[in-house]
């Protein structure tokens, strides 16, 4: 998957995301599925931008981008800001 390709991924969600947050303030809230659907896109996003940053350094450690892969959403939702 390429950078663009990422890219692209992150804008649909940000999309989503969006709407069901407006949904949620504009009306009465959200679904118990509308609510597991925002989680699971915000884990989603999380492991986008966690794909985009390991491609980075591997680019920039003059290593191919092509082996970051998709880490485990418990991974990823485990990282300390």
């Amino acid at each position: 998957m390429a950078d663009q390709d990422i890219f692209e991924n992150i804008d649909e969600l940000i999309t989503e995301e969006r709407a069901l947050r407006s949904r949620s303030t504009a009306e009465l809230g959200l679904s118990a599925d509308e609510r597991v659907r925002l989680r699971e896109v915000e884990v989603q996003l999380d492991q986008c931008w966690d794909l985009l940053r390991q491609r980075r350094a591997l680019s920039e450690y003059g290593e191919d981008p092509s082996e970051a892969r998709v880490r485990p959403a418990s991974e990823v939702e485990g990282y300390q800001s």
